[in-house]
């Protein structure tokens, strides 16, 4: 494992995730607490600069045997991300209680 400073990039996709995370969450809770967990998400996102292989791989992934992507959460928050050499791609930052199995299909396998 490589213990050093990566580069964490967002997806188009993540970039939308987040937003519209924080726009519901604005518009069914209030903009104080939408701002809360837009924090933490941000904060879970930065501290993938250092060790982001401490990650772990989706269940929905493993299940069909890919093992190329990780993830790391503030619940019920999931945020899908891949190592490429000194790289972390962000692809989803998704509320876990969805239907993961089918946005990681649609979203990353393009299935």
């Amino acid at each position: 494992m490589t213990v050093g400073t990566y580069e964490v990039l967002l997806s188009e996709g993540a970039e939308q995730d987040l937003e519209s995370l924080y726009d519901d969450l604005a518009e069914l809770d209030c903009r104080a607490n939408a701002d809360y967990v837009l924090d933490r998400l941000l904060e879970v996102v930065g501290s993938l600069i250092s060790f982001p292989e401490r990650g772990t791989y989706p269940k929905e992934l493993v299940a069909l045997g890919i093992r190329d992507y990780r993830q790391t959460a503030f619940k019920p928050y999931r945020v899908i991300y891949r190592v490429m050499g000194q790289k972390v791609y962000i692809y989803v930052i998704a509320d876990g209680r969805r239907d993961m199995q089918s946005l990681l299909a649609r979203r990353l396998l393009g299935v």
